[in-house]
């Protein structure tokens, strides 16, 4: 955790050698979260976890010292998967609305029970609403949800008490839940 926040700050005072050195460090760990959001992702999407790394990578390159510890390098990474993630999804969108994808019926034999999947741009819509009435809260659960960080990581991302993030965690995911799932926008 160290070695991360002192590479970020060497990196941040234009050492492009502790740039290098900071990849191996913390690419598991990006990788770990990309892949744990995409098990979220709709059915058929073609992103790998390793692609939205790699991408989410290179837009933190074009941040160059904006993160200036562990907590906040995330935190941008998880803002940068959301962005990358939420064009992904519009592109689709586009593409059905152009014509490219076919409709098929589907035999409801072969259908399976799975867990109710949430649009990545109906949350990114959500999350933009909340944000409009309540940022800290809106900021959390972005950092949750798409940068899979831990209460404690996101204390640190925001600079926060735990006590608050858990608190602020619980409100927005109530809220987001009874957004999404059409029950009023009401705060």
């Amino acid at each position: 955790m160290h070695d991360v926040t002192t590479l970020l700050q060497a990196w941040g005072d234009g050492d492009l050698g502790a740039r290098d050195r900071l990849l191996p460090l913390v690419y598991q760990e990006l990788r770990r979260r990309a892949a744990a959001h995409l098990r979220r992702e709709r059915r058929g999407h073609s992103l790998q976890a390793t692609e939205l790394v790699h991408e989410t990578y290179l837009k933190l390159i074009e941040q160059r010292g904006t993160a200036r510890n562990r907590g906040q390098f995330f935190g941008l990474a998880s803002q940068l998967m959301r962005r990358i993630l939420v064009d992904r999804a519009r592109a689709h969108l586009a593409d059905k609305r152009a014509g490219r994808w076919a409709r098929v019926t589907l035999d409801e034999g072969l259908v399976t029970t799975r867990p109710a999947e949430v649009d990545v741009l109906d949350l990114d819509a959500a999350l933009t609403q909340l944000a409009a009435f309540d940022e800290r809260k809106s900021r959390i659960a972005e950092l949750r949800f798409f940068g899979g960080l831990s209460l404690q990581e996101t204390s640190e991302a925001l600079e926060l008490s735990i006590a608050t993030v858990e608190r602020d965690w619980q409100t927005a995911r109530a809220w987001l839940f009874k957004t999404l799932s059409g029950g009023g926008t009401s705060s």
